[in-house]
């Protein structure tokens, strides 16, 4: 199933960082029937199953020379000499670019204007960019046609003409170039409709391209498809999306995807194995969870029912996120928690505005019994902590916080902001 439930997410673009998996995310309103996207979110994991909610870190209201409020479409997000570079197309506005001190932000316009933007038609979407071993950095980009510029050290600018390429079997959009063991990548979401992940391959960065074939073939489970390929801690994964969230909550179509993610593997010529559609892959957890320090609470492998805000706009940490919209029987799964030779007891900081509610603390099913549970009481707009003891529980298992209101109150009981085991 897709990594995120809180939010509708969509054109996934990872990005290697610290050991971590920053993952930037195009977002979908909860309420969009056709496309209605106004800003740009970001994931953060390092055992590719439990994932951190880091806000929005972008948004149409950056580029001020752009006065519309939709069309916030796939981007990408790169580093270069300690900076990063958001690409970002406007839908019929052409391609800008954004950069930071830090991947969490906050990124500001450098330029005041597009970086590319062929006003003849509506074809700058979807950029894809990659820094070459010696240092000459490339974005691709297009719908229904490819196109390319050598971009300048300065990542913000390009050199020569704009470059046009003949027609890629099956390419539609969505194009994600990178180079592995000498190879040279284009995966792109193949002609829709349904689309779904054919790639090329190259000897030079420039083409010419050829045709490989599907990393995931086109299926009627889902509509519509958008690349972004790691390699990370010795395996490769393929992400991408679909309107599997969506289609839990209702049988028909409206613009409200979800990133998921699939291990991918590499034949010795350097091609890509086929992927069965996500919901038949499954993807290993790289490392234990450690319960033993501040865990915020918007970190998950899934949830029922959740959704994020921000918890201080106003704050130096724009990223920190706050559990929010719960109501009695909605849960928080969070995957492979470690927890050694023991805990002793829990603490979790939390705020409720009316009569709060009950967590329970259940390992490896909801149907066990709790090992603890924790009442959230009345606290304003405060953020306080609440503990409680625990039942010895060694070794990992997976961990869920099962939310019940009570005869006052059901819905809306509280917010969540982190938590902590003891150890024994």
């Amino acid at each position: 199933m897709p990594i995120i439930q809180t939010k509708y997410t969509a054109d996934p673009s990872p990005m290697l960082h610290n050991d971590t998996i920053f993952l930037y995310t195009s977002h979908d309103e909860s309420d969009a029937e056709g496309f209605k996207m106004y800003d740009w979110l970001l994931y953060t994991t390092t055992d590719m199953v439990n994932w951190q909610d880091r806000g929005a870190v972008a948004s149409l209201d950056n580029f001020k020379w752009h006065d519309g409020k939709n069309g916030a479409w796939a981007q990408q997000v790169v580093e270069r000499n300690g900076k990063y570079y958001m690409y970002c197309p406007i839908h019929g506005h052409g391609i800008g670019v954004l950069t930071a001190d830090s991947p969490y932000g906050p990124f500001t316009d450098p330029i005041g204007k597009p970086l590319v933007w062929q006003k003849e038609h509506w074809y700058d979407i979807d950029p894809t960019v990659f820094i070459d071993d010696d240092g000459q950095a490339y974005m691709y980009w297009g719908n229904p046609n490819l196109y390319c510029v050598k971009l300048n050290e300065d990542m913000i600018s390009y050199s020569g003409e704009i470059l046009f390429f003949p027609k890629i079997t099956d390419y539609q959009e969505g194009p994600w170039f990178y180079k592995r063991n000498g190879h040279y990548y284009l995966a792109f979401a193949s002609t829709c409709c349904p689309e779904g992940i054919g790639y090329a391959m190259s000897d030079s960065p420039l083409g010419p391209w050829e045709y490989k074939g599907h990393i995931m073939d086109h299926t009627p489970r889902t509509r519509g498809n958008h690349p972004g390929i790691v390699d990370y801690k010795g395996k490769s994964y393929c992400f991408g999306q679909n309107y599997d969230v969506f289609r839990l909550k209702e049988h028909r179509h409206a613009e409200r995807r979800s990133v998921s993610v699939a291990e991918m593997e590499y034949n010795p010529d350097g091609t890509i194995k086929e992927l069965p559609y996500f919901l038949d892959c499954k993807v290993a957890q790289i490392e234990p969870f450690n319960p033993y320090r501040k865990v915020e609470a918007e970190t998950m492998a899934w949830s029922e029912g959740l959704q994020t805000i921000q918890k201080n706009p106003w704050g130096k940490e724009k990223w920190n996120q706050l559990v929010t919209g719960i109501d009695d029987g909605d849960y928080l799964l969070v995957k492979g928690v470690d927890f050694g030779k023991g805990a002793k007891d829990f603490s979790i900081w939390a705020s409720s505005h009316l009569y709060g509610g009950i967590i329970e603390i259940h390992v490896d099913s909801m149907d066990n019994a709790p090992i603890g549970t924790v009442k959230i009481g009345h606290t304003k707009d405060e953020l306080r902590e609440f503990t409680t003891p625990v039942k010895k529980t060694t070794g990992i298992h997976d961990l869920y916080f099962v939310f019940r209101g009570t005869k006052k109150q059901t819905g809306n009981l509280f917010n969540l902001d982190c938590w902590s085991f003891n150890p024994l």
